[in-house]
């Protein structure tokens, strides 16, 4: 299957979310301002470029007939594991699983980690437990006591934030 570009992807995810939700397809005019366009063409353009790759398909004349051609799982993807100890090297697993979340509302960038390790039992996260985090769109938006999933010279963590700020006299 040919990958996406940004934008194609941002409308095939978007379409899916709409379709799941509604149980029919948005119409052209819903796109463009999900998508933030003042005109129709370039939804147009991304439907196509979708129905070429083999994403999405469509009745010629009849509105709102769009169908996901691909079989998108369900559920956050867990994309590995992370240590709740001392810092280890990031437990990449080799198959991606999907924990199935769909009574809650999270956003198609939200991702799962299992835990390895007992560091976080008093925020009650404990081994083999799993984790739902997001990507920070600003670190220094992060506000200190979150729980995040820490990079420090190449390994990772989960633990609690706390900014430190340098104090020079």
């Amino acid at each position: 299957m040919e990958s996406l570009t940004d934008a194609q992807r941002q409308l095939y995810d978007w379409l899916a979310e709409y379709i799941h939700q509604h149980q029919h397809s948005p119409s052209i005019r819903q796109m463009m301002a999900a998508m933030n366009l003042k005109s129709p063409a370039p939804v147009q353009s991304r439907l196509e470029h979708l129905r070429n790759k083999g994403y999405i398909a469509w009745s010629e004349g009849q509105a709102r007939t769009i169908r996901l051609l691909q079989s998108t799982p369900k559920g956050v993807p867990i994309l590995g594991a992370i240590a709740a100890t001392s810092l280890v090297e990031t437990y990449p697993d080799s198959e991606v699983e999907h924990l199935d979340l769909s009574s809650l509302l999270l956003k198609p960038q939200h991702f799962a980690l299992k835990v390895r390790g007992h560091s976080m039992i008093d925020a009650l996260i404990d081994d083999g437990d799993v984790v739902i985090l997001q990507p920070a769109d600003d670190p220094k938006t992060i506000k200190n006591g979150t729980i995040v999933a820490a990079r420090v010279e190449g390994k990772t963590t989960l633990k609690y934030f706390q900014k430190k700020v340098a104090k020079f006299f």
